[in-house]
């Protein structure tokens, strides 16, 4: 690890620890342990008790109502799956790329503050990295230090792959939250079967240029994921239509189908306030 990795390893760090203690102190476990309960006993029903809790065929056996209790889950396992591909290194006043590290830290950070586990799958057109499921605050800040210090092999993005990997390491369920601009194909089918099992969250991550091409004259463009060079007439409506980045109704319609919670961020703005609002809205429903 570089002097320069450290300072920004722990710049990010400091960047994000407000909103950490503000964002999931005392609502955290709302958020993400809704439905992460574990089967326990079949005990007699006592008053009080929520009638569809009962057990019919346990009831039925013995002649007098029985009720099913459960627990929480002790231990949650949250997984990162980070974009590392070409298409995430534009942006401004900030990249994507840049983006998803600080709201990759955020969850990691506050995952290790509630002492539960945190693990992250970096993927570009391949699996660029893997950091295996643990605690601790030192842990949190290794996965923020290799998205930063870790420069990827491929430009291409594979997101199927990358969500097919955490469907096989995450043997148990828990938490997925894909940080990516979707800018992919054919990973519908993928983040639908990762949903039946894991409770799944969208960060989707985008440029405000990316959809409102600025009338620039001929302006020369580059493909950072396929490296095809072409030079651009933007002040012709039709060529901006032309030049928008693809998939971002398509994705939207992909979370509604598969019922992924989903978050656009843009590199246009501060994403505190908008993962604030998110994360309290899931709180709510939850």
């Amino acid at each position: 690890m570089t002097p320069e990795i450290l300072k920004a390893v722990k710049g990010i760090e400091l960047r994000t620890r407000a909103l950490v203690n503000s964002l999931f102190t005392g609502g955290y476990r709302s958020v993400f342990r809704g439905q992460g309960i574990e089967f326990a006993e079949v005990r007699e029903y006592q008053q009080g008790d929520d009638f569809r809790t009962i057990d019919w065929n346990v009831s039925a056996r013995m002649g007098h109502p029985f009720v099913k209790t459960f627990h929480e889950e002790r231990e949650l396992t949250l997984m990162l799956v980070v974009d590392q591909s070409g298409s995430l290194r534009f942006g401004r006043p900030y990249t994507k790329a840049a983006l998803a590290v600080e709201v990759a830290a955020v969850l990691a950070l506050a995952a290790a503050r509630h002492d539960d586990r945190v693990g992250a799958v970096l993927f570009s057109d391949r699996i660029e990295g893997y950091v295996p499921p643990a605690r601790g605050r030192d842990h949190a800040l290794r996965i923020v230090r290799d998205l930063l210090a870790r420069e990827p092999a491929g430009r291409g993005t594979d997101l199927t792959g990358a969500l097919r990997f955490a469907q096989r390491v995450l043997r148990r369920r828990g938490i997925v939250a894909v940080i990516s601009d979707f800018q992919a194909e054919g990973w519908e089918k993928a983040i639908g079967v990762l949903r039946r099992r894991h409770d799944v969250v969208a960060l989707h991550l985008a440029d405000p240029r990316e959809q409102d091409v600025p009338a620039a004259g001929l302006v020369a463009f580059s493909d950072p994921e396929t490296g095809a060079r072409v030079v651009a007439d933007t002040s012709r409506p039709e060529v901006r239509r032309a030049l928008r980045a693809p998939g971002f109704a398509a994705a939207r319609a992909v979370f509604k189908k598969t019922r992924v919670d989903a978050l656009p961020l843009s590199t246009g703005e501060s994403y505190d306030r908008p993962l604030s609002g998110f994360f309290k809205a899931r709180e709510r429903r939850r």
